[in-house]
């Protein structure tokens, strides 16, 4: 049984939500969680590869001091280049907004009866009809932003407002660089802890950022913490296993 109180929290959480200054505020923030993305992009890809070179290190026994240097090395070059990349890709994106929004415009300029008819074919099927079906209609046609938006999000399914690129690679490569970071922390403090004792508080370290990431996750997309903070632990150890794997693979067969 649910208590009075959380009750009495969840409906006042809920009201607050629906006041007529919070719907529009909800309504005009066309970013609000475009980051989450770029967020675990970056936090998990930067954990796994630099745990992966860890991993591969142990399992072919190099010094600590090598593997801290090829993790610091790919947390910096990789972190960088999976930035550029998430930056071209926010780019293109954006372009393409732009493209299709010039389509738009051209088509309004050389058929506006035909882009009318389509406004008002879109709001027929969802529902509307007669008087009504034509003062949306003529809402909308009223002003051009709002008849191209329309069109974008109803006929090509696109987002009205485009991410920022230097916004979504700067995410990106602040979680690749913190989460990357983790695993590589034992290493520094190698000589105090004894090598036998790196490699096993690195994964230990490694673990506990995978289950924080995904629980983050789950809390942003109101899903359960503990399935995403496992789904995603799952998924690191798989590849830092493999890693491992390659590495022992590799000393075995070259005799070192």
């Amino acid at each position: 049984m649910i208590p009075a109180k959380n009750m009495k929290s969840d409906t006042e959480r809920l009201e607050h939500e629906h006041t007529p200054d919070a719907i529009a505020q909800r309504l005009n923030s066309n970013t609000e969680h475009q980051g989450l993305g770029d967020f675990v992009l970056g936090a998990v890809d930067g954990t796994v590869t630099t745990f992966a070179i860890v991993a591969g290190s142990a399992g072919a026994e190099l010094t600590a001091g090598v593997a801290l240097v090829l993790g610091l090395a790919n947390v910096l070059a990789d972190g960088f280049s999976m930035a550029v990349s998430n930056y071209l890709k926010s780019r293109s994106d954006a372009q393409l907004l732009e493209r299709y929004r010039r389509i738009e415009e051209k088509h309004i300029d050389k058929a506006p009866d035909g882009e009318r008819e389509e406004i008002r074919q879109i709001f027929a099927a969802k529902g509307f009809e007669g008087s009504t079906l034509e003062d949306v209609v003529n809402v909308i046609v009223s002003d051009r932003r709002r008849w191209v938006d329309t069109m974008l999000a109803e006929e090509w399914g696109l987002p009205t407002v485009a991410s920022s690129p230097i916004r979504a690679a700067a995410i990106t490569f602040l979680a690749f660089l913190l989460a990357g970071m983790v695993p590589l922390v034992p290493l520094l403090i190698a000589p105090l802890i004894g090598s036998q004792s790196t490699f096993l508080i690195s994964s230990i370290c490694t673990a506990v950022t995978f289950m924080a990431i995904g629980a983050i996750r789950g809390w942003m997309v109101d899903s359960s913490m503990w399935i995403s903070g496992l789904t995603t632990l799952g998924m690191g150890g798989a590849a830092a296993g493999l890693a491992f794997s390659v590495g022992f693979l590799l000393r075995q067969l070259t005799g070192a």
